[in-house]
C-alpha cells in the first residue's frame, strides 16, 4: 500500500483510524494534566507539546487534528481545576504550555496558524491560569529536530510531549525517539507509523532475522510477499506486535506495541513510549476506557507477547470487558509466580516497574488480583495490611503467604511434585 501525505489544503479527510488515535490521545492528554497537576501545593506546572507531523489544524468535516486537540485540554484543565481548587480552598495553579507545531509544507502551516489564531485569542483573554507559546516550524522533522530540542532545552521544559504522527516510518529515525527520551527528565512519545513499512525494511534489511521472528507464529515468508492476505488475521496481529516491540524496544523502558483496532486489517500502529512506569499505567488504563480503540492479540496476564498458537488463553484484546476478564483470570497466577522469582517478597513499586512493559491490564485489575489471590498480602510501611485494591501504594510490600494454597517456596518442594 503506497502511503500518501494529507493535503490540508484541498480539505483532507479524517479517516476512522485518525479518529481514533485522536480520541486515546486527547483523553491521555487530559488525564496526564490530571495526575500532574493534583498536589494541593502546587501553583505553576511547565510542559513542552511537541506536533512534529502538525497538519492543518482541521479536517474537512471539521472535526480538530492534534494541534487543536492539544488546545482544548489545555484550556478544559486549566479552567477545571481551578474551578476545583477554588471550591476546596486551594491556591489556584497556573499552566504554562510552549506548544510546537511543525509540518514540512508552507502552506499547510498557513493554514494550521488561521485555524490556532481563535482559540489561542479565546485562551488570551478567557483563561488566565493558561499560558500558551506557540513556535511554528516548516521543515521535513529529522531536520527541524535538533532546533526543537534547543527551544525545549533553553526553556528548561522538562515535562515533554512529542505527537509524532508520520507516514509510514520513514520520517522518523529511530535514534530520535531514542534521543527524545533520553533528553528529558520526563518525556513521553506518541509515535504513528503504518506496519508495511517496517515489515518491508525489516524485509530489506534482514530477512532471515524477520524470518526466524514470524516461524512460531505460522507467517511463512511467501505469505509475508502477500501482506494483505495477513492484515485481517489474528495470529498476524500477535506477531506483527512482536517486531513493534523488538524494533523500539531499546527506545525507551516502556513500549506499547498495540495497533489500532480495525478488523478489516490492522495496518497502524499508535505506540506510546515512555520511562515512567506511571505513564504507561495511565496509558492502559485509557485504552480500557477507548475498547474499540486499539487491539491486542496475545495472553492479556503479565506475559502479553507469550504468544503460543496452541494456547487457548491466546485471544484477540480490544480492552473491552471481556479482556479484562480474561486478563484477572491470568493475573490470578502470574502475580504470584512474579513475586516469586524474586524470593517472597518485592515492593510495590519495583513490582510494576518490572511489570508494565509486558501487560495490557487495567491498574485496577491488577491491584484487584493482588488483593483477592489467597497466596499475597499486602504490607504497608507501618506494617498493617491491605484490604482494598484502591488504596495499594508503591511504598506497600508484596510478599507471599507463608501457608499458602498453591505455590512451593524452594526447589525441592517443586521436585516432588514431579
Amino acid at each position: 500500500m503506497s502511503l500518501k501525505p494529507i493535503s490540508w489544503t484541498t480539505g483532507a479527510a479524517l479517516e476512522e483510524h485518525s479518529k481514533r488515535k485522536h480520541k486515546v490521545v486527547g483523553e491521555y492528554i487530559a488525564q496526564y494534566l490530571a495526575v500532574r497537576c493534583q498536589l494541593p501545593q502546587q501553583s505553576r506546572f511547565r510542559l513542552a507539546i511537541v506536533d512534529g507531523f502538525a497538519g492543518g489544524g482541521r479536517y474537512k468535516c471539521g472535526s480538530p487534528g492534534s494541534p487543536l486537540i492539544f488546545l482544548e485540554e489545555l484550556r478544559a484543565a486549566a479552567e477545571a481545576f481551578n474551578v476545583k481548587r477554588s471550591a476546596e480552598g486551594m491556591s489556584p495553579i497556573d499552566i504554562e504550555c510552549l506548544l510546537i507545531l511543525n509540518d514540512y509544507d508552507p502552506e499547510t502551516v498557513e493554514l494550521l496558524k488561521y485555524n490556532v489564531a481563535p482559540l489561542i485569542a479565546h485562551i488570551s483573554q478567557s483563561v488566565p491560569r493558561l499560558h500558551v507559546r506557540v513556535e511554528y516550524f516548516k521543515k521535513k522533522f529529522e531536520v527541524v529536530y535538533p532546533e526543537i530540542k534547543t527551544l525545549i532545552e533553553s526553556g528548561n521544559y522538562q515535562n515533554v510531549l512529542f505527537n509524532l504522527d508520520q507516514c509510514g516510518t520513514s520520517k522518523v529515525d529511530i535514534d530520535t525517539i531514542g534521543d527524545v527520551i533520553a533528553s528529558f527528565t520526563s518525556a513521553e512519545i506518541f509515535y504513528t507509523f503504518g506496519i508495511e513499512t517496517l515489515v518491508t525494511f525489516l524485509n530489506k534489511s534482514d530477512p532471515q532475522a524477520l524470518a526466524k521472528k514470524l516461524a512460531p507464529f505460522g507467517v511463512t515468508a511467501t505469505e509475508l510477499a502477500e501482506l494483505d492476505g495477513l492484515m485481517s488475521k489474528h495470529a498476524w496481529l500477535g506477531a506483527a506486535e512482536k517486531i513493534v516491540f523488538d524494533a523500539f524496544r531499546g527506545c525507551a523502558d516502556y513500549v506499547s506495541p498495540f495497533s489500532i483496532h480495525n478488523p478489516q486489517g490492522w495496518r497502524y500502529w499508535l505506540i506510546h513510549f515512555a520511562n515512567s512506569v506511571r505513564a504507561r499505567q495511565e496509558y492502559n488504563n485509557i485504552l480500557h476506557q477507548n475498547s474499540s480503540s486499539q487491539a491486542h492479540f496475545g495472553r492479556s496476564g503479565l506475559h502479553m507477547l507469550a504468544y503460543d498458537p496452541s494456547e487457548a488463553d491466546s485471544m484477540l484484546c480490544v480492552f473491552d470487558e471481556a479482556g479484562r476478564a480474561e486478563a484477572k483470570a491470568q493475573l490470578h497466577d502470574d502475580i504470584p509466580r512474579f513475586i516469586a522469582n524474586y524470593g517472597d517478597t518485592i515492593g510495590v513499586g519495583d513490582f510494576y516497574a518490572g511489570i508494565y512493559n509486558a501487560t495490557p491490564a487495567h491498574m485496577l485489575d491488577i491491584n484487584s488480583a493482588i488483593i483477592d489471590n489467597p497466596d499475597l498480602e499486602v504490607i504497608t510501611e507501618d506494617g498493617g495490611e491491605r484490604r482494598k485494591a484502591s488504596t495499594i501504594r508503591i511504598s506497600d510490600t508484596l510478599r507471599m503467604k507463608n501457608q499458602r494454597s498453591f505455590f512451593p517456596m524452594f526447589f525441592n518442594d517443586q521436585a516432588k511434585k514431579k
